[in-house]
């Protein structure tokens, strides 16, 4: 565990010792507010509710998180430095998992910095605190899937541009799998409506749209969590074949 602390703390370092984390909370923060205000229509709805908040998270991680994992292991292979990680006493198992609570501990950090706008609807109206508690729950555990993701996709190569593109692409794919157009896609090709209703709870939105509406779902938890696993323990593979 202290390897993996070791590990954390040097990546966090590493974020907030270089521009990268400053730029991205500052548009991280402005995008949330555009999209809750502008677009949303949030003051226009008359509505007490975070729900214009929430409903663009996924569009909004899906193209700024992997900004985040996209450097993950590709940084590392592209300066050499991947060797020299795995020379140093600690598990392979160690090094994967402190990166990775590294970048989530930092999209924590992002997520908290929104904490105003509960505040602010708290302030203007009456809300119900448990849709916006369970928000927050599920909109961190899909920037933890989406960033075990981008991981992922950053050990595959050492092109950063090649990893995010890569991550987009896949955390794109979980969005839309489960949206009419698709599902109606799979049963005009012939698929039965059970492979169609699998299709559609392998999305993202299938079990982040249950959070906002205050229900904290276990089967929604296991999915994110699985997901995670999913792809850390891949990432585990890609690096030791590399390795070897």
């Amino acid at each position: 565990m202290n390897k993996t602390w070791h590990i954390i703390k040097r990546e966090l370092a590493s974020y907030f010792g270089s521009p990268i984390a400053y730029v991205f909370l500052i548009i991280f923060l402005i995008l949330t507010g555009f999209f809750t205000f502008m677009m949303g229509g949030f003051f226009q709805s008359d509505e007490a509710s975070l729900a214009r908040f929430f409903v663009w998270h996924p569009w909004l991680y899906m193209l700024l998180v992997p900004a985040i994992g996209m450097r993950m292991w590709a940084e590392e292979r592209r300066m050499g430095t991947l060797e020299l990680l795995f020379t140093l006493p600690l598990s392979a198992k160690q090094a994967i998992m402190g990166k990775f609570l590294a970048g989530w501990l930092f999209l924590g950090i992002a997520l908290l910095l929104t904490l105003p706008m509960p505040i602010t609807v708290c302030y203007l109206g009456d809300p119900d605190v448990g849709p916006m508690i369970t928000g927050y729950v599920g909109s961190f555990l899909m920037s933890g899937a989406y960033l075990a993701i981008s991981g992922m996709t950053s050990a595959c190569t050492r092109n950063q541009v090649i990893s995010f593109i890569t991550s987009v692409v896949a955390c794109l794919l979980l969005v839309l799998v489960g949206f009419p157009p698709v599902t109606n896609l799979l049963l005009k090709w012939g698929a039965s409506s059970v492979l169609v209703d699998f299709a559609a709870s392998l999305s993202v939105m299938f079990h982040f749209e249950s959070m906002q509406r205050g229900v904290l779902d276990l089967r929604d938890v296991i999915y994110f969590v699985t997901l995670m696993a999913f792809a850390l323990i891949s990432t585990g593979i890609i690096l030791k074949q590399k390795r070897s």
